[in-house]
């Protein structure tokens, strides 16, 4: 006969079971949201990340009537936030503004980040890519991927490009441009992309891969000289720009992305309805333009789409680290 109190565990137990059912059934994303909602950033305010996040927040409050708070939780590689955001009750009310960095380049770099960046999220949608640029400073003399390449091959490790530390997607850009071309480049990594651009400007360093966004003032201003994009076309805002692909390396796809997950376990009616708001968003010319203003190109793909795109980054992005050799910071 069971105890009076081990029968009174059981029934809370049972309630408990019940009221999470209740709470995950598919009428739970009838009335969602009801309640604010809370977007967790790995970085901290005014960045590229943090500048998304607030942009689709007001969005978001627009359109369903509640408040989206941002949550800045930088650190740690981007670790410390998409931690949080992993261990969130799973119910559709705290998200996280993931990126390559916290779903291809931490998971590989940190021997324990925490979290696993598939079996603890669920894929909401991949919101923009920004094409990756190579610039040079302003005295080296190339014109084109095809003139580096060559001298660089004629001089293994004379040539130097800076990033804003290991294990950074420009870092593995330049890993992966490296490997590639069968080329031998110096790694010069700075404590953030700021300090690295004005080496590279001043000279210090020879050359940088970056994003558009990230150097498009740069470029504008003649302190830079942009040389190849990795898009499957010119961007309209550098059109005197080549592709790499039209230099003759193709494949290669190294951008920074921005996207949106859910811990995992939120209900697929909820993911759903994240969904279609998130490329309802994304299509109105408003948000379109503000994304091309930031150097980057909206996606809005389906979250199956979306976990596929995830792992084959992840693969990518573990081979360059090995061969690369770089380490969390």
């Amino acid at each position: 006969m069971k105890h009076p109190v081990q029968g009174c565990l059981a029934l809370i137990a049972l309630a408990a079971a019940a009221t999470v059912g209740a709470a995950e059934s598919p009428g739970a994303a009838k009335d969602y949201p009801n309640k604010p909602i809370r977007i967790v950033v790995p970085y901290p305010p005014g960045g590229g990340n943090d500048t998304l996040a607030r942009i689709f927040g007001q969005k978001l409050t627009e359109a369903w009537s509640q408040q989206v708070v941002i949550d800045n939780r930088p650190g740690a590689g981007t670790t410390i936030g998409a931690q949080i955001a992993a261990r969130a009750v799973p119910n559709g009310y705290t998200l996280l503004l993931s990126s390559i960095a916290t779903h291809a380049l931490a998971p590989n770099l940190y021997k324990n980040p925490g979290y696993d960046p598939v079996k603890d999220f669920s894929p909401i949608t991949l919101l923009a890519v920004a094409p990756t640029v190579l610039v040079f400073n302003n005295a080296m003399p190339f014109k084109s991927v095809q003139d580096f390449v060559a001298a660089a091959k004629a001089s293994p490790g004379k040539y130097s490009y800076a990033s804003g530390g290991a294990g950074t997607p420009p870092h593995m850009a330049g890993v992966i441009f490296a490997s590639m071309n069968g080329i031998n480049l110096l790694h010069v990594p700075y404590k953030g992309g700021a300090p690295a651009q004005i080496d590279t400007i001043a000279g210090q360093t020879n050359m940088m891969f970056d994003t558009a966004a990230s150097v498009m003032p740069q470029i504008k201003a003649g302190k830079l000289k942009a040389v190849a994009i990795a898009r499957d076309q010119r961007l309209p805002e550098l059109p005197e720009v080549a592709t790499f692909t039209e230099q003759g390396v193709k494949g290669y796809e190294v951008n920074a992305w921005y996207s949106m997950h859910a811990p995992a376990g939120v209900p697929k009616e909820i993911v759903a309805k994240l969904h279609a708001e998130f490329v309802r968003i994304l299509k109105t010319p408003e948000i379109t333009a503000r994304i091309k203003q930031l150097g980057s190109e909206t996606v809005g793909n389906t979250p199956e789409q979306f976990a596929v795109f995830v792992r084959a980054e992840s693969v990518k992005y573990a081979k360059a680290i090995k061969d690369s050799g770089a380490k969390a910071e």
